[in-house]
């Protein structure tokens, strides 16, 4: 957004509500009236109608103008969680720059006027990698997680010790924004029902942060009994679809008095490769929230703009198998994906008016979209060529393969190379046992691609080749577990594979930061790599290109590529997977983009196939559900209970 029409916006928005400028810092109060069933601020009534953002999910330049569109809506807080792993990327080394800058959000958040409902963990689930949890936690592999283990207690209280501090002047009686904070997410699910955890985390949380902030919990109906701990404010999460009365009912056995809170009112659902793209109805959201409202509720909408998981960051969920979640996180939420308004967004804004004042001021309009091409990409090199700079320290060998989490390597890819100890005239079954391919291997024998073994799948391969021959295989974690298990998950090659009767062993590990690779080395133009007639496996292409009119925001399709990653002039858009759907498109924010005709650049990193003709495409409208993704059924699964894309999806957590 411009900034003149930022500021704008701003002036008509600010002077609606001062509820955050003018009490002072000692008359300020954020209270559980229970008498009256009622939350008070500054003593007077109070009702929240919030709704959900993740700033890590947004672009650091983008967040005012979503947090504006929020509060022209009428919602009069926002919720959101705090990634651990975003923030501790390796133990005691913490980030609070640029788009991690949680402060500065909190600062547009305030400039906006809304107030804030913190959501720090340490688990968040929020679809994202690992629910929020580093995955260097499992370096310590008996570690167990969301427990009072002294491990994992040891480090949560390193990392709030440093979090909480910070946020502290922020609480809403210090003359902050934050009028409460829930205390882990959804515990109730996970199944430890571990009391002393949960009390270990109240009591860290009242001795960083002091008794006057509200502490909360948020669980679905099914996890009130083991989530809900004494002292801490109960709430409870459900979607338009689910029974109002009757969880309501439910959750005044656990809260006799005070306002009834739904911390997670779905106004869409997610999305996972294979499925169908999920959509709520605006009449199905909008009768839902209105019901609440009527019964003097607090909602928190989740979510209200659902964002992007850039890079590697996607989580998943097991619902009898692995299901990695999408890199589009539209949500069908009221703003979309790009920041537009949607005709959800203005039936809510009407439900909202009926209930309290909402700003006046002029529509928000959608952002300006663009459209290029097609665009012919060029072949840069196979990814072996290119092993020296993708891991310069060389590899780690093992007898048996290792797992990224023990040589450190977080998330992306790691390549396995072993060699065969003798001939194999006859094609013959290579597997990896017991489920071991977390997630996705991608298979070559002297550099020609073989196929793929795909987790919780029984795929074997034939495989051929001489005494000698070069066996790679390129592993891709496509997402630690958020939730749905309770069990750690480890990435990489979890068993020795198998080639006929022979266990596989005397392996080489190497790390890949092809990040590093596509930001810093492929802009020196690499001379061209030898490389077969028609490559398959995993190869790099590229395209430069100029954009000679107005820049705009735009959608990047990829028609007839299978599945990879994809960089806009250096920064990881995040996951393609055309040929599984149901997302077709990749959403580029138009400030990636250089305007006035420079130079911009494209590289893709193709897993498996390209098309006869490798072109690319930016649209001015998403593609979020393929028809190849509708009533697609999963055969050759390892779970008996494996669901169809048509079959309704148990509800995930949050």
């Amino acid at each position: 957004m411009a900034p003149k029409k930022l500021s704008c916006l701003r002036s008509l928005l600010l002077p609606l509500s001062l509820t955050l400028l003018l009490p002072q810092a000692d008359t300020r109060s954020f209270v559980v009236d229970r008498d009256h069933d009622r939350f008070l601020l500054d003593g007077a009534p109070f009702r929240y109608v919030s709704g959900s953002l993740h700033y890590f999910r947004v672009p650091r330049v983008l967040w005012a103008d979503r947090l504006l569109k929020m509060r022209w809506s009428g919602l009069n807080a926002i919720q959101f969680y705090v990634p651990w792993n975003y923030h501790e990327p390796q133990p005691g080394v913490y980030n609070f720059n640029g788009s991690r800058d949680l402060i500065a959000f909190l600062n547009e958040a305030a400039l906006a006027n809304l107030l804030v409902i913190l959501r720090p963990g340490p688990y968040i689930c929020a679809e994202w990698e690992m629910g929020g949890l580093p995955s260097w936690l499992l370096r310590k592999p008996e570690i167990h997680l969301r427990t009072s283990d002294p491990d994992f207690l040891a480090a949560v209280d390193s990392w709030f010790k440093v979090l909480l501090p910070k946020i502290y002047p922020w609480l809403y009686h210090n003359g902050g924004n934050i009028i409460s904070i829930q205390v882990e997410n959804e515990y109730g699910s996970y199944g430890a029902c571990d009391f002393s955890y949960m009390r270990h985390l109240a009591g860290l949380f009242r001795a960083l942060l002091g008794e006057k902030i509200l502490l909360f919990t948020t669980d679905g109906p099914e996890g009130l009994k083991c989530g809900s701990l004494q002292g801490l404010y109960t709430t409870v999460d459900f979607g338009p679809a689910d029974n109002m009365t009757k969880i309501f009912t439910l959750l005044r056995k656990y809260e006799p008095h005070g306002p009834l809170v739904n911390s997670e009112y779905y106004t869409g659902w997610l999305d996972y490769w294979g499925q169908n793209h999920s959509t709520r109805s605006v009449s199905a959201v909008t009768k839902g929230l209105e019901n609440m409202l009527k019964l003097g509720a607090s909602v928190n909408m989740y979510m209200f703009h659902g964002g992007t998981n850039f890079g590697y960051w996607n989580g998943a969920d097991k619902k009898g198998r692995f299901l990695s979640i999408t890199t589009s996180y539209d949500y069908d939420a009221p703003i979309s994906e790009a920041g537009d308004p949607t005709p959800k967004l203005f039936a809510l804004r009407d439900v909202i008016s009926k209930f309290q004042e909402v700003p006046l001021g002029p529509v928000p309009p959608p952002s300006p979209k663009m459209m290029l091409g097609p665009l012919t990409v060029h072949l840069v090199g196979h990814l072996l060529a290119f092993l020296d700079l993708l891991c310069p320290g060389g590899p780690i060998r093992s007898i048996l393969p290792m797992t990224f989490e023990a040589v450190k390597q977080d998330r992306g890819f790691m390549l396995y190379r072993t060699y065969m100890t003798h001939t194999i005239f006859e094609p013959t079954p290579f597997w990896v046992p017991n489920n071991g391919v977390h997630d996705r291997a991608y298979v070559m024998v002297d550099g020609v691609f073989q196929g793929v073994l795909e987790r919780n799948m029984r795929d074997k391969l034939l495989l051929t080749g001489k005494v000698g021959s070069k066996l790679d295989i390129l592993v891709e974690n496509m997402g630690r577990l958020s939730f749905g298990s309770n069990s750690s998950d480890f990435k990489g090659l979890l068993e020795p594979p198998i080639l006929g009767q022979t266990i596989l062993t005397q392996w080489m590990m190497f790390p890949l930061k092809i990040d590093n690779l596509v930001k810093w080395w492929f802009p020196l133009q690499l001379p061209k790599w030898p490389y077969p007639q028609a490559p398959s496996g995993p190869t790099f292409y590229s395209k430069t290109f100029p954009i000679l009119g107005s820049v705009g925001d735009t959608f990047l399709h990829l028609p007839g590529w299978t599945k990879g990653q994809i960089w806009i002039n250096g920064f990881n858009l995040g996951r393609y997977w055309t040929k599984q759907g149901p997302q077709q498109t990749l959403y580029v924010p138009r400030f990636l983009l250089f305007p006035r005709g420079a130079l911009n650049k494209i590289t893709l990193l193709e897993l498996e196939n390209v098309p006869p003709q490798p072109q690319v495409q930016f649209l001015d409208k998403p593609i979020l559900n393929s028809t190849s993704t509708l009533h697609r059924t999963h055969t050759n699964s390892l779970s008996a209970d494996t669901l169809s894309a048509s079959e309704p999806m148990e509800l995930s957590g949050h």
